[in-house]
């Protein structure tokens, strides 16, 4: 792919918000990687929280999820885009970069004299209960998307800009390796039983499989043009993988490795960001530039239903026990919470910017 396209989808992956859920926590860990000095005020967090990253506003806006309000925001460094929460609720982990935006309305030979600084890239670790950034970890050369291994001890991370996927330990803040994982690697999702990762690649159109202790390849699954996100459902026997450009969503029989159904999305689609209900009943897909979730019925792989939410819904998440979900809109630097069983907007929150 040309520069110039990779300057344009940039724009797009830059023109959205993460998000993740989880309940509150207390330990810190100790201090092995690049130190942080990026602090705010500690707010006070009780029950189920939801984190969301402005990438402008270079923050981590905090929701509580019992009423919906932000009750805080953390500076997190430069570009935060991707935002994935330990296991046990006490860190919050937040992807950084030293890579600029360039809109589709920029020349190359403009966007070529923008500076580029790796020293910023990396994966920040956000003590919430300390409202600040204690920590960076290395994640390879501007990371997006990124995944927590089930048991913490692990990040990996993917690079688009070097078709790799980077594997961390957390406690040392160590690179175990560095694997190719197709041209422009995107979604990155731990299986649920903590074996392998699963990692997208937009240009290649798959999914490559990687072992999660030893990053060796072990599939490269054929989907939809343009894989963006992927989930599980909870039992770790299907794995649902959006397509923004196929605008379809490819089924997975994770034991096999196989492709056993397309789901061609509603009209106007653009599946970004998945999300599987904890009980396994419902995939909910996030569509980007058509600003709507539709909710797939994950038994019978049929579309249930879609909701308007916003402009440019990427990050999406589920509250725990499924009944909310979450959308951040970009451009519109908000969040949208929607009831996930009757697929109703119930408010708009606003957060940081983009």
């Amino acid at each position: 792919m040309d520069q110039r396209c990779m300057n344009l989808l940039r724009a797009l992956c830059a023109a959205s918000l993460s998000i993740g859920i989880t309940a509150c926590g207390g330990e810190r860990p100790a201090q092995n990687a690049k130190t942080a000095d990026t602090t705010a005020a500690a707010p006070a967090l009780t029950g189920e929280l939801a984190y969301v990253t402005n990438e402008d506003g270079q923050t981590l806006s905090v929701l509580r999820i019992s009423d919906d309000s932000v009750i805080a925001t953390i500076p997190v460094g430069t570009r935060p885009r991707g935002v994935r929460v330990s296991p046990d609720g006490r860190m919050v982990y937040v992807a950084l970069s030293g890579s600029p935006k360039c809109p589709p309305t920029m020349p190359d030979s403009e966007c070529d004299k923008l500076k580029v600084d790796h020293s910023l890239d990396g994966v920040a670790q956000v003590d919430p209960a300390a409202g600040k950034v204690i920590r960076v970890l290395p994640g390879g050369t501007d990371p997006e998307a990124f995944a927590v291994s089930n048991d913490g001890a692990m990040i990996y991370a993917a690079n688009e800009d070097a078709g790799k996927a980077t594997l961390v330990r957390v406690d040392s803040g160590t690179v175990v390796a560095q694997v190719p994982v197709g041209a422009e690697p995107e979604g990155v999702r731990v299986s649920p039983d903590g074996k392998t990762v699963w990692v997208t690649s937009e240009t290649g159109n798959m999914v490559t499989v990687l072992d999660a202790q030893t990053g060796r390849q072990l599939h490269q699954i054929k989907v939809g043009k343009r894989p963006r996100d992927l989930g599980f459902t909870p039992d770790g026997k299907r794995a649902f993988v959006g397509a923004e450009v196929g605008g379809v969503v490819t089924v997975v029989d994770v034991p096999s490795a196989r492709v056993i159904k397309t789901i061609t999305m509603p009209e106007g689609s653009r599946p970004m960001g998945v999300v599987v209900a904890p009980n396994g009943e419902r995939v909910y897909v996030s569509n980007g530039r058509g600003g709507t979730v539709t909710a797939i019925d994950a038994a019978a792989d049929t579309i249930i239903g879609s909701v308007k939410v916003g402009a440019r819904p990427w990050g999406i998440a589920l509250t725990s026990d499924g009944s909310k979900l979450y959308t951040a809109n970009g451009p519109d630097n908000d969040v949208t919470v929607v009831d996930a069983k009757t697929l109703q907007v119930l408010r708009r929150v606003p957060v940081g910017k983009m």
